[in-house]
């Protein structure tokens, strides 16, 4: 029997996100947005309805999972080497210059350089979620924009994993081998992925095809499956689910219907993960920190459509192209949100320096969304209220 907490929380989440959504829907704003307000709101420094968001962030990060999950099913395997070549370039220059942009701030406002340090590493990636939740769904595969962002989201988050793997180090404690297996694991775990679609999954497609439940099961089991694979092998669960997705693609008969099917549940778990993004900031150390925050937020979201247009226009792309990716990109990410964790549990990040983190994460997801929609075609913006995606 559920816990009668349990199913309260449930209750007062979605029940509190379909009245916030309704009013971002109206006001034609991203329904992110309302999710993370609803956190705030509902959070210890809300009206503490949930006192503690560590059960929902944990279901949250499910959603990540699955996301990735259905990027992979729409990609080719081809299609997403070619992209992959053309922004690995630009992805690993305007990762080192977020480096140092966010470093330099750090140390400008008094931070120690350990802080400083994981604060610029924290800004060198973009939220995958935000990013590709407000693409509308025409612009994800087969244009420019789609291609180039996927592209570049693909590097960041192996960076991101280098930069989890590495955190540790500067406590002094030693990371070559786990690096190492991290750099043999990923080769290892595509063979795996491949190989086992060929061997085991494609002969089961085929055999029970028309029976949609069992496939849903399937593509669910298989999906979890590879993350915790992922994970064994020093790789993130999303890396896992990610490349789970490309194997099955490389089969068109079913991925299409997968990743339909799979949608509401990815939604569920991604409404989740904001209201626990929301739930889980602690504002004791706004006071002191807010300035940082605000510089930080409000020089990225100029600085980094102007580092992609030139990146881009050195690639031989249009200025627009580059502009448009800077300006989606321009928000903090998930990882920071991880990077945070892993740098305290190592003792290498002070509780001012993760509150400056967390504080830009979160303030960069509200700012970027609100204005990606005003200028740009979105799920909100170019489709409207018949948009559910």
């Amino acid at each position: 029997m559920l816990d009668s907490n349990f199913l309260f929380i449930m209750f007062a989440i979605f029940f509190g996100a379909a009245v916030l959504s309704t009013f971002a829907l109206f006001s034609r704003q991203s329904l992110m947005i309302a999710y993370i307000l609803l956190g705030i709101l509902l959070g210890p420094w809300g009206v503490n309805i949930i006192p503690d968001a560590s059960m929902v962030e944990e279901i949250g990060n499910t959603g990540v999972i699955f996301l990735l999950f259905l990027l992979g099913l729409h990609l080719d395997p081809m299609n997403m080497l070619y992209s992959l070549k053309r922004t690995s370039w630009v992805t690993i220059a305007s990762a080192v210059l977020f480096l140092t942009f966010g470093y330099g701030i750090g140390m400008a406002f008094g931070l120690s350089s350990l802080d400083s340090i994981v604060l610029g590493l924290s800004m060198m990636f973009s939220s995958t979620i935000i990013s590709l939740k407000l693409l509308p769904s025409g612009l994800v595969h087969n244009t420019r924009i789609g291609e180039f962002m996927i592209g570049v989201l693909l590097i960041q988050d192996l960076i991101a994993m280098m930069a989890l793997l590495m955190i540790p180090g500067l406590g002094g404690n030693e990371t070559g081998g786990s690096i190492g297996l991290t750099i043999l694991g990923l080769p290892f775990l595509i063979l795996v992925a491949f190989t086992v679609e060929k061997v085991v999954l494609s002969p089961l497609f085929d055999q029970f095809e028309r029976n949609r439940e069992y496939l849903f099961l399937l593509a669910i089991a298989w999906c979890l499956g590879m993350a915790q694979l992922s994970e064994v092998m020093s790789l993130s669960h999303e890396m896992g689910a990610f490349i789970a997705g490309v194997a099955v693609a490389s089969d068109s008969r079913v991925s299409l219907y997968l990743a339909k099917s799979l949608e509401p549940l990815r939604d569920f778990f991604l409404v989740m993960f904001f209201f626990s993004v929301g739930a889980m900031y602690d504002f004791s150390l706004v006071n002191e920190i807010y300035m940082t925050v605000c510089v930080l937020v409000v020089a990225m979201l100029l600085f980094k459509p102007y580092v992609f247009r030139i990146l881009m226009v050195q690639v031989g792309e249009p200025k627009p192209l580059g502009w448009e990716l800077g300006s989606r990109l321009g928000q903090g990410s998930e990882f920071s949100l991880l990077m945070v964790k892993v740098a305290i549990g190592a003792g290498v990040l002070s509780a001012v320096g993760a509150s400056v983190i967390q504080g830009f994460t979160v303030l960069s997801f509200i700012l970027s969304s609100f204005y990606v929609v005003r200028e740009y075609p979105t799920s909100v913006s170019s489709q409207g209220d018949n948009d559910l995606n």
